[in-house]
C-alpha cells in the first residue's frame, strides 16, 4: 500500500510538470492561503474537530494543506512573489514582535533546568545533523553528497535553521547557502527541488516527534515518576504565568495598532537600510584586504543576513523598555499571524511526495532527530527534569514560536508564553546555531 501511495503521488507530480497552474495571480493565492489558516484555526475551536486535532497537529495542516494545491497544480511553486513579501517585509517585524515582547529576565527566572533542557535541545541539533551526514557517508552517500550549490549540506543547513529556530532562520539559511541571485538556472531548479525536499524533511520528521511530544503530555505524571522529577515549578509556572497573562492583557485601541505597525516595520526599514549599509561596507573593506572569499563563506556580505540580525537586536532591545507592554495590546498575537503565513508560504514548497521518492533524505532526519531525542531523554533523567521542560525545550528548538506555545498549552492554556519565551531564544541562536552546524555539515559531507 505504502508503495502504491508513493507511485501515485510521483505520477501526479510528473503529470504536472509543465502545465500552467489553475491560479497565477498572488492576490488570489494570498487569499486562498489566509483562507486556510482561517479554517485551521476555526475548526480547532469546534467540539465536532477535536478528534482530529487530537491526532493531527494543527501546525501540520498548515503546511500539509498548502503544498497540496503545488501538488494538484492548483498554483505554481515557482512562483517567489509571496514568499519575497513574506520573507523580506514581514519576518523582520514578526521577529521584532515576538522578541520585544518577551522579559529575558523571566526567561532565567523559570529555572536552570528549564534552560538545560532548551539548551540540550539545541545542541543536539547542531551536532546531530553533522552526525547523521557521518553516518550515512558511510552506508548511502548519494543522500548527503554533492559539490557547489548541489551540495546536500546546504540543504540540510536550512532543517537545522528551522529545527533550532523556527521559519524564520529556516529561511535565513536558504538564503545565506542557496542564494538564488547568485545561481544560473539550472542551479536554481536543482535549489528549489533540494529545498522542497528539506521543507518536506523538516515537517515530517518534526511533527512525527511532535505527535509523541503531545502523546506524552497525557502520561506527563508517569514520565516525571520516572525521571524522578519534582514537577512543583510547572504548578507555580501556571500561577505565574496566568497572572501576567490577566494583567498585562487589554483591549487593543487603533493607536495601539498603529504604533505596533510602526514599530516592526520601522525596524524593518531600519534592518533595509542597516543591511545593505554594512553589506556594502564589509564587501568593500574585504576585498581591497584580499579577504572577500573568505568573508563571504561568513555570510557577513548578505544582506538578508544583516536584515535578520539587526531585526533581532533591535527586539530584543526594545524588551527592555515600556514598548513591550505592547504586549498586552496583542504585538505577539501580530507577530504569530505573520508566522503562520510564512508556514502556509513554505508550505507551498513542500514537495510531499519527497518521502516516497528520496526515503535516503528521511532516514537521515529519522538519525538527527533520534540524536537530539536521546539527548533529551538523558539529561532530562541525569537532571531529574519535569516532562514540561523537556517537551518544551525540545519544540521551542523543533517548533519555534509557532509549536512551543501549543505544546505549553497543552499542559495548562497559561503556560502557553513559556513556550513563546524559550522559542525566541530558539529564533535569536537559530541563525547563528544553524550556520555552526552548517559549517560542520560541509566538513564532513562527501564529495
Amino acid at each position: 500500500m505504502f508503495k502504491c501511495t508513493g507511485l501515485l503521488l510521483a505520477s501526479i507530480t510528473e503529470e504536472g510538470v509543465g502545465a500552467p497552474p489553475l491560479v497565477d495571480n498572488p492576490a488570489v493565492v494570498l487569499g486562498i492561503l489566509f483562507v486556510i489558516l482561517a479554517l485551521v484555526f476555526w475548526t480547532n475551536t469546534l467540539s465536532q474537530f477535536k478528534w482530529l486535532y487530537k491526532f493531527v497537529p494543527m501546525l501540520l495542516l498548515c503546511y500539509f494543506l498548502p503544498s497540496l494545491l503545488s501538488l494538484f497544480g492548483v498554483v505554481n511553486p515557482g512562483d517567489k512573489s509571496l514568499y519575497f513579501v513574506a520573507t523580506r517585509y514581514l519576518l523582520p517585524a514578526t521577529l521584532v514582535y515576538l522578541t520585544m515582547c518577551v522579559d529575558l529576565r523571566e526567561v532565567f527566572k523559570l529555572g536552570p533546568k528549564a534552560l538545560i533542557m532548551f539548551f540540550t535541545g539545541t545542541i543536539g541539533i547542531v551536532f546531530g545533523g553533522p552526525l547523521a551526514i557521518l553516518i550515512m557517508s558511510a552506508t548511502a552517500p548519494s543522500y548527503v553528497n554533492g559539490e557547489g550549490y548541489d551540495a546536500k549540506w546546504r540543504g540540510y543547513s536550512t532543517v537545522a535553521g528551522s529545527w533550532i529556530g523556527g521559519g524564520a532562520n529556516q529561511v535565513a539559511m536558504r538564503e545565506l547557502h542557496l542564494p538564488e541571485e547568485e545561481m544560473n538556472e539550472i542551479e536554481k531548479k536543482n535549489a528549489g527541488k533540494l529545498f522542497s525536499s528539506m521543507v518536506a524533511v523538516d515537517i515530517v520528521v518534526g511533527e512525527i516527534w511532535m505527535i509523541f511530544l503531545l502523546l506524552g503530555v497525557g502520561n506527563a505524571q508517569a514520565i516525571d515518576r520516572w525521571f524522578k522529577a519534582d514537577a512543583s515549578s510547572v504548578e507555580r509556572l501556571k500561577e505565574k504565568m496566568d497572572d501576567f497573562s490577566k494583567q498585562s492583557s487589554r483591549i487593543a485601541t487603533t493607536v495601539d495598532l498603529m504604533v505596533i505597525a510602526g514599530i516592526g516595520f520601522g525596524a524593518t526599514a531600519i534592518g533595509h537600510y542597516g543591511g545593505e549599509f554594512l553589506c556594502e561596507t564589509i564587501s568593500n573593506y574585504a576585498e581591497q584586504q584580499g579577504c572577500l572569499k573568505f568573508v563571504k563563506a561568513l555570510s557577513l556580505t548578505s544582506t538578508f543576513f544583516w536584515l535578520i540580525v539587526i531585526a533581532t537586536l533591535i527586539g530584543v532591545s526594545l524588551s527592555f523598555t515600556k514598548l513591550r507592554n505592547y504586549e498586552g495590546a496583542g504585538a505577539s498575537k501580530i507577530g504569530t499571524v505573520f508566522i503562520y503565513l510564512l508556514v502556509a508560504v513554505i508550505g507551498l514548497q513542500m514537495d510531499i511526495s519527497a518521502p516516497f521518492k528520496e526515503p535516503g533524505l528521511f532516514v537521515v532526519g529519522g538519525i538527527w532527530m533520534l540524536f537530539h531525542v536521546g539527548l533529551l531523554v538523558l539529561v532530562a533523567w541525569l537532571i531529574r527534569a519535569p516532562y514540561f521542560f523537556l517537551a518544551v525545550g525540545s519544540k521551542a528548538n523543533i517548533g519555534g514560536a509557532a509549536s512551543a506555545p501549543v505544546v505549553a498549552a497543552a499542559f495548562h492554556p497559561s503556560l502557553a508564553p513559556v513556550g513563546v519565551l524559550l522559542a525566541v531564544l530558539g529564533y535569536a541562536l537559530g541563525t547563528f546555531g544553524a550556520y555552526l552546524s552548517a559549517l560542520m555539515m560541509s566538513w564532513v559531507a562527501p564529495i
